[in-house]
């Protein structure tokens, strides 16, 4: 947390438009890269990335002076949103989706980068939310254990364990890709 934190969300709270406006400038690309990661949707990413900085500007009020940085907050306002997506989207995605996706592909040939990005994507996507929150957070948008354990309200420990679960999952799946 530093001070300029502060600053700029006191600023937000007396309705600066210029102080949000940095806010949004500083952090929206990285929130919508989240977004797109977590979702599979650029389209539906930018959606909940502009409803990200709508919530940042009326319930600024709720910042918590100390307890984290803005951008930790922010993206832990996107994950809320994004499960709250999820919940309405496909009420038993889990542990279900895994299976579905898995099962039915035909084995990727792994012969460009390219391609296996793109199953790599997949496999992600297809990962359950927690497992996959974690890694995104982690991995893709370079965040210390303790923020991504802070953003899903779980302790290192149990991030830790979403993370090797999740590593596992996907060098088992993309194992069996290979054969």
């Amino acid at each position: 947390m530093s001070s300029s934190d502060d600053e700029l969300i006191k600023r937000i709270q007396d309705r600066d438009p210029s102080a949000f406006q940095q806010v949004v400038d500083q952090n929206f690309q990285v929130i919508a890269a989240y977004l797109t990661r977590m979702l599979g949707s650029h389209h539906e990413a930018e959606d909940l990335a502009q409803e990200v900085f709508i919530r940042l500007w009326t319930k600024a009020d709720q910042w918590q002076s100390g307890r984290g940085k803005l951008s930790t907050w922010l993206h832990r306002i996107a994950h809320n949103l994004c499960m709250d997506h999820f919940r309405k989207q496909q009420p038993n995605m889990g542990d279900e989706a895994l299976e579905d996706t898995a099962g039915g592909e035909e084995p990727v040939d792994m012969v460009s980068h390219e391609e296996m990005r793109q199953a790599l994507g997949g496999l992600i996507t297809a990962l359950p939310e927690r497992q996959r929150s974690a890694l995104i957070m982690c991995h893709y948008q370079g965040m210390s254990n303790r923020e991504a354990a802070d953003i899903l309200e779980v302790s290192v420990d149990a991030l830790e364990s979403l993370l090797s679960r999740a590593r596992r999952t996907l060098r088992q799946q993309l194992s069996e890709q290979e054969v």
